[in-house]
């Protein structure tokens, strides 16, 4: 062998141990790489699977009426609960070879790699189910490269804790499936109105096709695309012998109907729902559990029927224009909430005018002010002169001129029993001057109302913003006897285990005003119904009476762009406010009835097929015939006479026809019938 030779050997020797050793350092290296790669996956253990899930709603008998989610729909629903043909739809759109790899599909790597490369983008997708669902849950939909190494990571993360099974029905119920739905028995109930595991082929395949684009093959978007692609993933599984040509063609022919207008539509209590979410997340913290991570069962305390009863009084009762309303009723016994709306239609404005909205309640506020004038020394028979008054305030730097809704002011004197019944304003600002505005406010305050600081007259006939929620609340407590109630749409909640983690119980008795007094103020308020009141300026409720066919007691309240009437049986309490969201006066005639109208065909309704009740006399009050006009004991002489109830101390001993000597009336009609001048002729 020649000297060229020899070297050319060597020099091929040398090169085949180079090759050798970088093979060898390449294999050690991925070797390295993999066990690496397999401790920092057994160190970081399994990637969780859980997602929020819709938190259910039930009803007070245990009927399922809504759901909320946190961000996104969803419902978790396993493998065996969902159609095949939609499994095997997505598998074959998706990731044909899913059950093969290990994660990763490298040929459609390599081939997207390379397409990626010449065009200097990231625009081409090889990802697998794996790495769908590691994106789906723990990263962004960026296309960085950073982004996709790091859903390598979770993917094979998944890979090696999880079962194919386990990832594909994780998958399955958290892509996006448009509109909000996220996981296919929410996009199943919200397409088609039925569960995931009752999909037909067609419908599976329609619905297999949204996610690669939920805003382009939405079949609400573009019902086109949406068939189109369709098509297109029955010829896939018809290719992969999912399915046979007769069943495509089958599928072909079927005529897909979409029910998402129907979802909407049959949301049960909307604005009820969000208010008792709201509530939830409240005991939830309180409790230091995370409340946006979901599954929780909350069985609540809404009544279907009280509910349907004021949607139908709304329905039958607003006008034909933008008047808005809210609607809330809670169990006098309880405080528990039986029925809540919160606007008209909940699709095009979900703002709780109930709980959110602060408004001017008017007269509606006079209950509290003359529940302090009764452990004032006021009684229903306190009478003050109600004529017009200029009220001087602010150590007589400004004044104030209250009117009457009427506009008119009475003559002489009138009782508080009256003044409840026809709203009088003067009786209202006086009784604040007298009583002192202190008193007042901390009378608001046991109630749990809003008041101001400031003493201005306006107080007493409530300019002092409050939501329909307290103020029916406050009312609720009066009805209760005066006995502390707590509103509350809760009964109880479950966590996803079906664990009670809270349960409704009352709260400890409290004594907001006296027996006495919530009862005395339950019989004035049911004044507002007689029309014995009714002399110079009818009273409030009067125009209802023909409808009653129970006992109610209640008090309205106006303003220029308000109207409230809040009411009671004994066992149910109801308020209603009607307004523009833009605080627009309210001008037409049924603008200012509708409260009225909607308040009394929901009373009616709910109390239908119920005996009459009576509001429970508490000991030391007593009912007497009393003559309205003079306040003292009624006489068949007396024609205007009602039954009132008074503390026993304040019953008065004198009748209507017995005269006072020291009675400036009485003097006025007896000159009345001898003229002074008579009178001293005579005498002469």
């Amino acid at each position: 062998m020649d000297r060229r030779s020899f070297h050319r050997k060597m020099r091929r020797q040398k090169r085949k141990k180079r090759i050798a050793f970088y093979s060898i350092a390449l294999l050690f290296a991925i070797v390295v790489a993999l066990g690496s790669l397999r401790l920092y996956a057994q160190i970081a253990g399994a990637p969780p699977l859980t997602i929020p899930k819709a938190s259910v709603f039930l009803d007070r008998n245990g009927n399922q009426i809504g759901d909320h989610f946190t961000d996104q729909r969803r419902y978790w629903k396993e493998l065996d609960e969902i159609s095949p043909y939609l499994i095997e739809a997505t598998i074959a759109v998706e990731d044909k070879d899913f059950y093969q790899h290990h994660g990763f599909d490298f040929p459609r790597i390599a081939s997207a790699l390379l397409t990626d490369l010449k065009t200097r983008s990231k625009a081409q997708g090889a990802s697998t189910i794996t790495q769908q669902l590691a994106r789906n849950l723990y990263l962004t939909l960026d296309k960085t490269w950073s982004r996709k190494l790091t859903e390598a990571l979770y993917a094979y993360r998944l890979e090696i804790f999880y079962s194919k099974d386990e990832i594909l029905e994780a998958y399955l119920n958290t892509v996006n499936y448009g509109h909000g739905m996220y996981g296919v028995e929410a996009a199943s109930k919200y397409y088609f109105g039925k569960s995931a595991s009752d999909l037909t082929l067609a419908e599976s395949a329609l619905l297999a096709g949204i996610p690669k684009g939920p805003s382009i093959y939405s079949p609400i978007n573009n019902y086109e695309k949406a068939i189109n692609r369709k098509h297109l993933i029955l010829s896939l599984m018809e290719e992969q012998n999912k399915i046979s040509k007769e069943e495509k063609e089958r599928a072909l022919s079927q005529k897909i109907v979409l029910k998402n207008d129907q979802w909407t539509a049959s949301k049960a209590a909307p604005y009820f729902i969000d208010a008792a979410w709201q509530e939830a997340a409240e005991i939830l913290e309180k409790k230091n559990l995370n409340f946006r991570s979901g599954g929780w069962i909350i069985k609540t305390t809404l009544n279907p029927a009280h509910q349907k009863a004021a949607e139908e009084a709304i329905e039958k009762n607003m006008p034909d224009n933008d008047l808005q309303i809210g609607l809330v009723s809670m169990d006098v016994k309880t405080g528990q909430v039986t029925a809540l709306v919160g606007g008209r239609d909940y699709r095009e404005s979900s703002y709780n005018r109930v709980t959110q909205a602060f408004r001017q309640p008017g007269s509606a506020i006079k209950p509290f002010l003359y529940a302090a004038a009764l452990e004032n020394g006021f009684t229903p028979l306190t009478f003050l002169d109600v004529g017009e008054t200029i009220f001087t305030y602010d150590n007589g730097r400004a004044t104030y001129k209250p009117q009457n809704v009427n506009g008119k002011f009475a003559d002489g004197d009138m009782s508080m029993a009256q003044a409840i019944a026809i709203s009088d304003n003067i009786y209202a600002v006086k009784t604040l001057e007298q009583i002192g505005y202190d008193k007042f406010r901390e009378m608001s305050k046991r109630f749990n109302l809003r008041f101001t600081d400031k003493d201005n007259p306006s107080m007493a006939l409530g300019t002092v913003e409050n939501t329909l929620y307290a103020l029916t609340n406050a009312f609720n407590i009066i009805a209760a006897q005066g006995e502390y109630r707590k509103p509350t749409t809760i009964l109880s909640i479950q966590d996803e285990e079906g664990k009670i983690v809270y349960e409704y119980e009352e709260p400890p008795k409290e004594q907001i005003v006296s027996k006495q007094d919530a009862f005395i103020l339950t019989q004035m308020m049911t004044g507002i119904f007689d029309p014995v009141f009714s002399d110079y300026s009818p009273a409030t409720g009067v125009s209802l009476r023909p409808r009653m066919t129970h006992t109610y007691a209640a008090k309205s309240g106006t303003t220029v762009s308000d109207q409230w009437l809040i009411g009671y049986s004994p066992s149910l309490t109801a308020g209603v406010w009607n307004g523009y969201d833009q605080g627009k006066t309210l001008s037409t005639s049924s603008d200012m009835s509708a409260h009225k109208q909607v308040w009394i065909d929901f009373m009616e309704a709910v109390h239908k097929d119920k005996p009459n009740e009576s509001f429970e006399v508490p000991d030391g009050v007593k009912g007497v015939l009393i003559d309205i006009e003079t306040g003292k004991l009624a006489t068949d002489a007396c024609p205007k006479q009602r039954l009132m109830y008074l503390k026993e101390e304040d019953i008065p001993t004198k009748k209507c026809t017995d005269l006072d000597f020291f009675n400036e009336d009485t003097w006025n009609g007896f000159f009345e019938l001898f003229p002074f001048e008579s009178l001293k002729q005579w005498l002469q």
